[in-house]
């Protein structure tokens, strides 16, 4: 994936090669979509409050990204949980023959 910041007129340049495609496949459509769709991007970069990121990471044995993807997709991280480590594995008994 690319992300590249383009002013207005190199946007607009962009766009006209694209449309001059003779054959315009999925890609240079996808594409073209994008380009329409980028000026409505033009958002302030994003703050994070990394202090918080730090300790949810810290306390959840996870990395910071992982923190970061999650606050970004509005889920709660689950809570720890200790996991039961069986030493042998069972064994089924064989069932009795019926008589």
């Amino acid at each position: 994936m690319w992300c590249v910041k383009l002013s207005d007129s190199q946007r607009d340049a962009l766009r006209a090669l694209v449309r001059d495609q003779d054959q315009r496949g999925p890609a240079l459509a996808a594409a073209l979509e994008a380009l329409e769709l980028a000026r409505w991007d033009d958002l302030p970069d994003a703050t994070l409050p990394w202090d918080r990121v730090a300790e949810l990471a810290e306390r959840q044995g996870i990395g910071e990204a992982d923190v970061v993807w999650d606050l970004a997709a509005r889920t709660v991280p689950e809570p720890e949980r200790k996991r039961v480590v069986r030493k042998a594995p069972r064994t089924k008994r064989a069932r009795p023959k019926a008589a």
